[in-house]
Formats: C-alpha cells, structure tokens, sequence
C-alpha cells in the first residue's frame, strides 16, 4: 500500500528541489498550466529565485517519497485586515494522483501554517475554465472574490480564516 504525505519543502534540500521541478514542469505542460514545456532558462533559475524570495513557501505531496503534488505559496498581507495572508500561486496534482485527495491534503497543509501563522485569509486565481479545480476549491471553502467568466478568463477566489 503506498504512503501519501504532505511536506514544507526545504528548498536547500535537493531531493525537495527535483522534486518540485518534476511537478512544475508536469504543471507547465499540463492543459490548464502553460500547456507546453517549461522553458530552459526558467528550469535553470527557477529554484534559486524560489530560494531568493523572502515569503516564498512550498507544500510537496508524495507518495512513497514521489512527487504526486505541489503548492506554490507566497505569503503577503492583508491591508483590510492588519495581518497577513496566503496566497496559492500554483497548485498541481499529478494527472494519476487525481481524485484521491491530494489537493484537499494540500489545501489542510496550507491552512495549517496560515493558522499557525495567524493568516486572516487564503487566496488563489484558477482559471475559470478549470472546473475540476473549481469544484474543489469550492468544496474547501473558498468563495469567488473577483471574475472574469469570459473563456480563457481568470476567477481570484478566497478563504477567511
């Protein structure tokens, strides 16, 4: 039987860091990533600028130490509220892995530093053609704050804590 666990990746570790790459670039190719190839120039930078920026924060979910999953956050701040926020800037699942709650253990993950954190909110953009995605986000409370419904368009959604 196989073990699914989600981790803080250590950005410093590589095991996290091949790990991530593996799922950006499954991102990038995927429909509702980039659709094609990540580029080499951005493979070759992507790590060390993730490392450089100071709110940067990653969930990995692997099963039997594979990668299956990834949250790349950012941490920023809410000015209406005084405190700071999170914001889910990518989010995958491998196309195998999907419909097993993955996403839903990511999202328990994320809610869980920004908690510890005393976040005030989760936030996030999906594309608005991305129903899968939507379905569970809505399934994991979180609400449209702003859309553009037209195709191709972009949905910010949110979450109070």
């Amino acid at each position: 039987m196989a073990f699914m666990k989600i981790v803080k990746a250590d950005l410093t570790d590589v095991r996290h860091q091949t790990a991530l790459m593996e799922m950006v670039e499954a991102f990038s190719a995927d429909a509702f990533g980039a659709n094609q190839p990540l580029p080499k120039p951005v493979r070759e930078q992507l790590i060390d600028g993730l490392r450089a920026h100071p709110t940067t924060l990653v969930f990995l979910a692997l099963e039997d130490e594979a990668p299956i999953g990834m949250a790349i956050c950012f941490r920023t701040f809410s000015t209406f509220s005084a405190r700071p926020a999170i914001n889910i800037h990518d989010f995958f699942v491998s196309e195998h892995a999907r419909g097993r709650g993955i996403s839903r253990a990511l999202l328990d993950a994320i809610e869980e530093e920004a908690r510890a954190s005393d976040c005030c909110k989760l936030t996030l953009e999906v594309l608005a053609q991305n129903e899968r995605a939507r379905s569970v986000y809505h399934a994991a409370g979180f609400s449209h704050a702003a859309a553009d419904e037209s195709p191709g368009g972009t949905l910010f959604y949110t979450r109070s804590l």
